[in-house]
């Protein structure tokens, strides 16, 4: 592990990660770039399932595929890779000394699916009562579906954002759609390292560690926010809106006459800006249209009338009048037109890291900026069981002898 690197936040706590795909390892990948020390077990032979998830491949110098997918590198930044074969005695053996080791343990097996292994919260606990164990699954520990496998697409579907999602009953192209990133496994990664770091603050006041039960299901529902309370207060099921906003106008994306552009109005100053560039500042007096409340109740008039006036002008036109005029409003963008923007570009969010099977690997930055302690982009992420006999000699202090045992067994 390169030790050159500041301290980060999390500098010298220990994360067994035995999670695959994405939820689990966003949420290693997260503390790994805060400086945590995040040992990433693997199935031998085949490691992470995302692993193969490709095309697109990582190329070598020479411009060939190599077996590194992007998805993989996607969530894995900064973890150094293991191979333990939890089949044998040895190898659950082996994970049991990490854990006893470790501060953090990450998992998304089925609910129970670690009981036989002795792997799970209450069999590793004895050995290690400071462990803060997180489980994520796709429907938690308890209830009626807690055995089933979930996936984000699925939980999407189930948990109420695709019926939200897409354009309007009577519109072409409409249905639910789920969004174009796994985003309730990115979330729910997002939500697991609160909690981590929350168990962490009450470790550090009792000496005791705990279990985490984390479900996708349970995070998308949480995450549906004023869509969800919306409902629970006013009794109505909402319905497709596309681009619209349930509770905003005009907040949307409107046609330009090159294009599309999104128009994000919050308050009605800003609208009465807008009307004003439109060239009909009268709208922003129709007692129609004045308060955001009269324009949701007469949002398809509005919306209409908007429309007839955006198709005249380009959207880079028009952007360049409402920024000027400070009404909130965008491009949609294409991928390439997001990494060539220059507010990404001075913000750094493209990175670049020297790969053991390439010159360079890209990879998208981590978000957080932080004066004391900031980001380390220390490792790429690993091939499959790159450290093994580094961790076993860091973390469990093997010799050579010890680890030439245990291969010899196929543990690793």
């Amino acid at each position: 592990m390169n030790t050159s690197f500041p301290q980060g936040a999390l500098t010298g706590l220990r994360v067994l990660d035995l999670s695959r795909v994405l939820a689990g390892p966003w949420a290693g990948q997260l503390m790994a770039d805060l400086g945590a020390d995040v040992v990433k077990v693997e199935r031998p032979g085949s490691g992470d399932d995302t692993r193969a998830w490709g095309p697109p491949w990582l190329e070598d110098d020479d411009g060939q595929p190599t077996s590194e997918s992007a998805y993989y590198l996607s969530a894995n930044r900064n973890k150094r890779s293991v191979t333990i074969d939890i089949g044998t005695s040895e190898g659950r053996a082996l994970v049991r000394q990490l854990a006893a080791k470790a501060d953090i343990l990450l998992e998304n097996f089925k609910a129970g699916g670690l009981c036989q292994y002795g792997l799970d919260y209450d069999s590793l606990k004895e050995l290690n009562p400071r462990l803060i164990y997180c489980s994520i699954t796709g429907f938690g520990q308890t209830g009626p579906y807690a055995p089933r496998a979930g996936y984000d697409f699925l939980i999407q579907g189930m948990g109420g954002l695709m019926s939200l999602t897409g354009r309007p009953d009577g519109e072409e192209g409409e249905g639910p759609m789920k969004v174009g990133v796994a985003l309730t496994d990115v979330m729910t990664g997002l939500y697991a390292t609160v909690a981590v770091l929350a168990a962490l603050a009450h470790r550090e006041r009792t000496g005791q560690g705990q279990h985490i039960d984390l479900a996708l299901l349970d995070v998308q529902i949480a995450c549906l926010a004023n869509q969800a309370t919306n409902y629970l207060v006013g009794g109505i099921v909402p319905g497709r809106m596309g681009n619209a906003h349930l509770n905003i106008v005009p907040y949307q994306d409107f046609p330009t006459a090159d294009g599309y552009m999104i128009i994000a109005v919050g308050n009605n100053s800003q609208f009465a800006r807008f009307c004003g560039i439109a060239g009909h500042p009268e709208w922003a007096t129709d007692e129609r249209f004045a308060t955001n409340p009269q324009r949701v109740r007469h949002r398809e008039v509005l919306i209409a009338l908007i429309r007839g006036v955006t198709v005249s002008r380009t959207t880079d036109d028009w952007i360049a009048a409402m920024e000027a005029a400070g009404v909130p409003c965008g491009p949609i963008n294409s991928l390439d037109k997001v990494f060539a923007d220059p507010q990404v570009k001075a913000r750094g969010m493209r990175i670049e890291m020297p790969h053991s099977l390439t010159d360079k690997v890209p990879l998208v930055a981590n978000p957080i900026r932080m004066s004391a302690s900031p980001v380390q982009y220390r490792n790429p992420p690993p091939t499959l069981g790159e450290h093994t006999e580094q961790v076993l000699e860091s973390w469990l202090e093997m010799t050579p002898a010890d680890i030439d045992g245990l291969r010899e067994k196929n543990v690793f």
